[in-house]
């Protein structure tokens, strides 16, 4: 007994329901281990929270911890602790920062928009790069290919601390066209965009060849090319639209690797942004400023990747008629 042909639009939102739950769960996973590795950290919070509120490094005894603890609930079950938490974070309440005396949201959105906008400025520097490299090393001699392919694998294997100092010495220090420290501005944001970028290109580089190169095998590059187009034409039209479709995908990685890559990106430049910040929380075990950065970014990056699959999927008809 043959079973009706679901509807293609009844398909589709199956499958964002489906990318959607998958998203949430990734997020309350994330959620957790956070959690998780806070709270099995060495070291009393009541112990580390009171040494910051006074300056003082120092023993604490049990009297004077245990106020705190009931205070803030470091002295109950770990799974009431997880859900007071979960609870907190249903409300957009990350807590409050001990050491620097702001609630941890406050300080997250004064500093999120340098990161976002040094990870937009280094992805389309990266783009930048990537196309045309391809469009003039892709799909032509065998020696060309290769020699494009071998640069991008060199760029994409290149550690962006390095790339950080060398072009800080070359272009800030030596020829001075640069910041040494860096800033928000324009002259501030070039060198971190490009150390985040050259990686970047190289990953995008490779997705790119190895479609753009199985388009140029396909049949209707002949069709295209016996209505009279220019080969130009054919892979800047047809082969290279094409061949752009899973760099896209990888876009929505590419966005939550860029924004953890500026951490230390950030560090290197002395630029503001949650990089410095997130450095600081750390070395001072500042848990509720930590976990809330490690959590944006989780949320950022999900949620990025969420929205570039969905618009693949509605992009590409073959995946919206598939069951």
């Amino acid at each position: 007994m043959s079973t009706p042909e679901q509807h293609p639009i009844a398909i589709l939102a199956r499958r964002v329901a489906f990318r959607a739950a998958s998203a949430l769960f990734v997020l309350w996973g994330t959620i957790t281990v956070t959690f998780m590795v806070l709270a099995v950290l060495p070291g009393d919070r009541a112990t580390i929270l009171l040494n910051i509120t006074s300056g003082q490094v120092i023993e604490r005894t049990p009297e004077e911890l245990a106020p705190i603890n009931a205070l803030y609930g470091f002295d109950l079950p770990l799974w009431q602790q997880y859900l007071h938490y979960f609870w907190q974070l249903l409300h957009a309440d990350f807590g409050f920062s001990f050491e620097l005396q702001r609630p941890v949201a406050h300080i997250i959105g004064g500093q999120l928009l340098p990161t976002f906008t040094l990870a937009i400025a280094a992805l389309l520097l990266a783009w930048l790069i990537a196309i045309p490299w391809t469009l003039f090393t892709a799909g032509r001699s065998r020696r060309l290919g290769a020699f494009g392919s071998a640069v991008e694998t060199v760029m994409a294997g290149l550690p962006q601390y390095w790339i950080g100092i060398l072009l800080l010495i070359v272009f800030a220090i030596g020829l001075r066209w640069f910041p040494v420290v860096g800033g928000s501005r324009f002259s501030g944001t070039v060198l971190p965009a490009v150390t985040l970028a050259i990686p970047l290109a190289g990953f995008i580089g490779q997705t790119i060849r190895d479609e753009f190169e199985r388009g140029m095998q396909e049949p209707f590059v002949l069709s295209a090319r016996a209505r009279g187009m220019s080969l130009a034409g054919v892979r800047a039209r047809h082969v290279l639209r094409h061949a752009l479709i899973p760099a896209i995908t990888l876009s929505g990685w590419a966005i939550g690797n860029l924004l953890s890559g500026a951490v230390l990106v950030e560090a290197v430049f002395a630029r503001p942004g949650l990089g410095s910040v997130l450095v600081n929380a750390v070395s001072n075990k500042d848990f509720a400023l930590v976990s809330g950065i490690v959590i944006l970014i989780s949320f950022l990056y999900i949620t990025i990747n969420l929205v570039v699959d969905l618009l693949y999927l509605l992009a590409d008809p073959r995946l919206r008629g598939q069951s």
